[in-house]
């Protein structure tokens, strides 16, 4: 699970992490280059909020720092804001 990606634009802290997050504001069409490959920004990712660095299906558990704290409420496409409208939050729930 080792990995540590950080830029001045962002940081992924995980190999199992499917988002990263923004260290500063990303504009639209904005590449960042990550795990050998460029994510072109698909909208405007404000400081602190998370972007898709790869496709998520609906149904798929959003990774972020090497815990599941979210899923996919529908597909998300690499580049792509993840934040509420996209995903429900995993992180609060109680045993049910």
């Amino acid at each position: 699970m080792k990995e540590y990606i950080r830029t001045e634009k962002f940081l992924v802290l995980t190999s199992i992490d499917n988002v990263g997050v923004a260290l500063q504001d990303l504009k639209e069409g904005e590449k960042v280059h990550i795990r050998e490959k460029e994510v072109i920004i698909k909208e405007k990712i404000e400081f602190g909020h998370k972007f898709a660095i790869k496709d998520i299906k609906k149904g798929e558990k959003i990774v972020k720092f090497g815990e599941i704290i979210g899923e996919a409420i529908k597909d998300i496409f690499e580049g792509q804001h993840v934040h509420i409208h996209n995903i429900k939050s995993l992180r609060a729930r109680r045993n049910e």
